[in-house]
């Protein structure tokens, strides 16, 4: 473990989560303004078969009807934005699973593609759901990125995740990621390191199917968990060792690298194809569906976390939104500053156009840190990571993501006061809309 690990983390830590509180806004369920140009969409699905223990994302057990009702809501709101003004260049649809209801997934790609010229699509899979015949239906309708949630092809590190009887086992997931190459232009893998009961040999495993397989992008998460997953987590699978992170990293650099170039810090691609991040690239994006967060014009959103709130708004003609945090000048620096450098590189001509002299006055602490520590490089046109810092970055942006998790715990705990006050305002009893689901299916 490098020896600036645990400070950085603290200090991450203290302030991505002061930077994540949303507060009450009296305006926060205004939409942001459309802007000039067009922006990326991410549709969240929250939808999943299995639970896995370690997720901290949105995502509710699959049930038929609500899927449905709820893919119409999404719908609405995907034209409520097209109606304000909004253009979308590139759409990232996550979960949750996506694809547990490919026709509803379809119809709602080809709204989004007849009302915006899309150049790219992303969605996000589950290796039970590689069928031939629905996967050449998701390329007709203009998907160019699949991204399949295989996590690890240990049979019992996958049974520790609940994922060995629904999703399958190694030798199964291999058979379905091999006849699922070509159909896309860019077929991505989703891996995680540093897994409760994980080893050295284990990853090397790993790696050596990923190379195997000659898949055209590996994305490698660190384990990201909340409070609440974490202790499903570990009830479940144990804990996790921290010690063994950096040099789990080291081992993927060593493995992927050159073959493979680095996308962003815990993304690998052999050709030029889609981020795994969204955020990377874009100025500005918008989120729809429930939990799903927004950054427009130096602000950010956040949907309702309920299910039944999210829909009833939206059938209201309403956007999801409930929740709203303006940034300051110095916030928006850092958090250019950290998704910028997290796809490798920060242009100076990006700052300059952004913010001109101010950035380097009042970055200072932070670029200078970075580069005492030997994380970054400054060259003539842009501040560029090294491999170290490569790591560092996989660790402030799994701070950044639990963070998220923090707000969306918070969220969640919101659910019962939004769905009073959305009563109280239709003047309908509470005790109408029947019992309050818990958390995971709200």
């Amino acid at each position: 473990m490098p020896w600036f690990e645990r400070p950085l983390l603290a200090v991450l830590r203290h302030e991505y989560a002061s930077a994540m509180r949303f507060a009450e806004d009296d305006a926060a369920e205004v939409m942001p303004a459309a802007p000039a140009a067009p922006c990326q969409l991410y549709v969240h699905v929250p939808f999943c078969e299995v639970l896995c223990p370690f997720c901290s994302f949105h995502r509710v057990r699959y049930n038929a009807s609500k899927t449905q009702r709820y893919f119409d809501a999404l719908r609405r709101e995907i034209r409520l934005y097209h109606d304000a003004g909004f253009r979308f260049g590139d759409v990232y649809v996550g979960g949750g699973t996506p694809t547990v209801d490919p026709d509803e997934l379809i119809e709602t790609l080809d709204l989004v593609r007849s009302s915006s010229k899309v150049r790219s699509i992303s969605i996000e899979t589950n290796p039970n759901h590689l069928q031939a015949e629905v996967l050449r239906r998701y390329r007709a309708a203009g998907v160019t990125r699949l991204s399949v949630g295989v996590q690890s092809f240990d049979d019992g590190l996958l049974a520790g995740m609940d994922r060995l009887t629904k999703y399958g086992n190694a030798a199964q997931i291999r058979e379905r990621l091999a006849a699922a190459r070509g159909i896309f232009p860019t077929l991505n893998v989703d891996m995680i390191f540093n897994l409760p009961g994980q080893t050295l040999a284990m990853l090397d495993h790993d790696l050596a199917e990923l190379k195997t397989l000659g898949v055209d992008q590996v994305s490698f998460y660190p384990l990201m968990t909340a409070p609440t997953a974490r202790h499903a987590m570990e009830k479940s699978m144990g804990l996790s060792d921290p010690r063994l992170r950096h040099a789990m990293y080291e081992r993927i650099l060593d493995s992927l690298l050159p073959a493979y170039r680095p996308a962003s810090a815990w993304c690998f691609s052999r050709n030029e194809g889609m981020f795994d991040e969204y955020i990377i690239d874009q100025d500005d994006y918008v989120g729809v569906g429930s939990g799903a967060f927004s950054y427009v014009g130096g602000a950010m959103y956040s949907t309702t976390f309920s299910l039944n709130h999210y829909c009833r708004r939206v059938e209201g003609g309403q956007s999801g939104i409930t929740q709203r945090r303006m940034l300051g000048q110095k916030e928006r620096m850092r958090y250019d500053f950290l998704v910028r450098l997290f796809g490798g590189q920060l242009r100076h001509d990006y700052v300059e156009r952004r913010y001109g002299r101010a950035f380097a006055l009042r970055m200072a602490p932070e670029l200078a840190a970075m580069r005492l520590i030997g994380a970054t490089r400054h060259d003539a046109d842009a501040i560029r990571l090294t491999p170290l810092g490569m790591y560092c970055w996989v660790l402030m942006m799994a701070e950044f993501f639990n963070a998220v998790n923090g707000v969306r715990e918070q969220m969640r705990e919101h659910v019962r006061a939004e769905l009073e006050a959305w009563n109280e305002e239709a003047r309908v009893p509470l005790s109408a809309v029947g019992r309050l689901p818990q958390a995971t299916e709200s």
